[in-house]
């Protein structure tokens, strides 16, 4: 059988804030072109491995490498350059308020490449506004839309550099069963159109179900599992099957918090 090109690789990652241990020696191969969902509780660490598989932080311990690049061999400027395989939607879509939708998606354009024509600027704002499904927006602002509009707007600023890695940070939280199951079609429309690898970070298990090739759990700051979304659901593991039934009792909430270092007064 051939091997995965491993496109994403964290390997013995540590990372601390203080005396909280956020991720404690995690390990993760993410291959390329495939669609990850990663589930986990609240303060789990979700949002943190995502910030060092962009570069936004650096591990305590561990490397993470991205097309077999160590990023903590890169320099600043390096960096910079770097994040620009990737794309990423923040929660609710985080847009500038006070810029319109076209001011809003042109923004990454403009700054990676300063001197792209404006006809040029506007013809990828309208493939991106058309990849998904947002035709005729240009000029409205992010208050005139709709939450799931909102939604989908950061995801056509995300791949507006036509990115190699799309990362999802929460993309249906409060929004109704209806606009998830959109908001799910699109991502996974765009995964086919662009051939990208995504990451998805949510707490929506039907949504996970829907877009996933393979669904890792993050608990304790280590990956329980991964695997694809039929084995995932089967599995006997009872940490997955209390999170996967939503019960309030059982090994993850009886298991105890890693201990911490305490950091003495100065």
């Amino acid at each position: 059988m051939t091997q995965p090109t491993f496109k994403i690789r964290l390997q013995g990652i540590h990372k601390s804030f203080g005396p909280k241990h956020v991720l404690t020696g995690l390990d993760l191969d993410i291959a390329e072109g495939e669609s990850l969902v990663i589930l986990g509780g609240s303060g789990s660490g979700k949002s943190v491995l995502l910030k060092h598989i962009i570069g936004l932080l650096q591990p305590d311990e561990g490397t993470v490498e991205v097309d077999g690049v160590d990023l903590s061999t890169l320099g600043q400027r390096q960096l910079i350059e770097f994040r620009r395989r990737f794309g990423m939607s923040f929660q609710e879509g985080a847009l500038f308020d006070s810029m319109t939708v076209w001011q809003n998606i042109a923004f990454p354009l403009q700054r990676a490449r300063p001197r792209i024509a404006t006809a040029d600027i506007s013809a990828r704002v309208e493939q991106c506004l058309e990849s998904v499904g947002l035709q005729g927006v240009d000029d409205k602002v992010p208050a005139e839309l709709s939450g799931g509009m909102r939604r989908r707007v950061g995801f056509a600023r995300a791949i507006a550099l036509q990115p190699q890695i799309l990362l999802f940070d929460e993309p249906t939280t409060g929004l109704d069963p209806v606009m998830t199951a959109v908001i799910d079609e699109v991502i996974n429309n765009l995964r086919r159109r662009l051939g990208s690898t995504t990451i998805t970070i949510t707490h929506d298990l039907t949504s996970a179900f829907r877009i996933a090739d393979r669904i890792a759990m993050l608990h304790r700051g280590q990956i329980l599992a991964v695997a694809p979304p039929d084995e995932f659901r089967a599995s006997d593991d009872p940490r997955l099957q209390q999170f996967l039934e939503g019960r309030a009792e059982g090994p993850l909430t009886d298991d105890p918090p890693p201990q911490t270092t305490q950091v003495p007064d100065p």
